[in-house]
């Protein structure tokens, strides 16, 4: 994808329930926005629909707005994730464009550790 010197305003809200809003590039993933601003959200995989570690929830108003279906590698990786939710996607997979300005989305809660 072809990033533009162009922003959209995207509000992360944290594991803590905090709240940001930061200024996406148009034409990067939510992934790329989120390690550009340090918002602690993983990406262990870089990119390759590998993982799940970058799994976000998107409000349920701005889900549809997305414009693209997760494809089948995608529904296999939010399968393994934790927290899944009918807006569940993969930020690496979610390209940012104009009319996503304002789009919420959740970092879910990691996976409770068992010892």
């Amino acid at each position: 994808a072809v990033v533009s010197t162009q922003s959209t305003g995207i509000r992360f809200i944290d594991r803590d329930g905090d709240a940001c809003t930061v200024n996406a590039h148009v034409g990067e993933s939510l992934m790329k926005t989120a390690h550009r601003y340090d918002i602690d959200l993983e990406g262990a995989c870089d990119g390759t629909i590998a993982c799940c570690t970058c799994h976000l929830v998107v409000h349920p108003e701005w889900y549809d707005k997305i414009g693209s279906e997760p494809c089948e590698d995608e529904l296999d990786m939010l399968d393994m994730a934790y927290g899944l939710t009918d807006t569940s996607r993969l930020g690496c997979q979610v390209i940012v464009k104009p009319e996503l300005e304002g789009m919420v989305v959740r970092i879910p809660p990691y996976e409770p550790q068992y010892t």
